[in-house]
C-alpha cells in the first residue's frame, strides 16, 4: 500500500543517486544544533564528521529496511525533506524510519499533515505505527499530541513511540484542540 499525501502541494517521490547531496544536507540539519554545543569543531571538521555520518546511516538504512519507501518530500519541485517508511515492518506494523524537513520549512505543519497521513495509512491496514526519537528532539512532543506512546528507551537517549489504531487522537479533533487553544490565546491577547 503506497502513502497518499493530503497536501496537494507535497509530493513524495522515491530518492534515487543524484539525490545524495540533498539527503546529506537534511540529515546535517538535523544534527547542526547538537554539534554546535558538544564541539569546538571548524565547519570543515563538522562537514567531514556529518557527511561520514550520513553515509553510515544511509547505508544502514538501505540494508537493514529491505522493501521499505525511502523518499524525498518535495514542495513542486524542491527537495524540502526525507520520509522513510517500512508499510510492513516485521510483518505486522508501520515503521517511520526517519522523517526530516529543512529548517526553512519545519513549524510550518508540514511534518504533522505528513505525519497524519501515516497515521491514517495505518487506520486503513488496522496497523500500528512506531518510531525511534532521540530523547533531545523537539518533534517529540507533537508526536505525543498525535497520540503515540512511549513503549521503551535505549540507551536513555533513543525512546520507542508506537501509536496504534484503536488511539482516540484524529485528525479531526487534532484541528479541534489547535483552533481552541488558537482562540484561548486570542481571547487572552485581545482581552489585555
Amino acid at each position: 500500500m503506497v502513502l497518499k499525501l493530503s497536501d496537494p502541494l507535497l509530493h513524495l517521490r522515491t530518492i534515487n543517486a543524484t539525490d545524495e547531496e540533498s539527503l546529506c544536507q537534511i540529515y546535517s540539519s538535523t544534527r547542526t544544533e547538537e554539534l554546535d554545543q558538544l564541539t569546538d569543531w571548524t565547519a570543515t571538521q563538522k562537514n567531514v564528521f556529518l557527511r561520514s555520518q550520513f553515509v553510515a546511516q544511509h547505508a544502514y538504512y538501505q540494508n537493514n529496511y529491505k522493501g521499505a519507501h525511502f523518499w524525498v518530500i518535495e514542495y513542486g519541485s524542491q527537495i524540502i525533506g526525507r520520509l522513510y517508511l517500512d508499510t510492513h515492518y516485521e510483518g505486522t506494523s508501520i515503521r517511520i524510519i526517519d522523517i526530516a524537513l529543512l529548517p526553512e520549512w519545519r513549524n510550518r505543519g508540514i511534518g504533522k499533515r505528513i505525519l497524519m497521513d501515516v497515521l491514517d495509512l495505518a487506520k486503513s491496514m488496522g496497523s500500528s505505527v512506531t518510531i525511534h526519537v532521540e530523547s533531545f528532539n523537539p518533534a517529540m512532543k507533537l508526536y505525543e499530541r498525535l497520540g503515540f506512546v512511549l513503549v521503551s528507551k535505549t540507551n536513555g537517549v533513543y525512546h520507542l513511540f508506537e501509536w496504534k489504531a484503536t488511539s482516540p487522537v484524529t485528525r479531526q479533533n487534532i484541528t479541534s484542540k489547535q483552533q481552541a487553544s488558537h482562540d484561548s490565546r486570542t481571547t487572552a491577547f485581545n482581552g489585555r
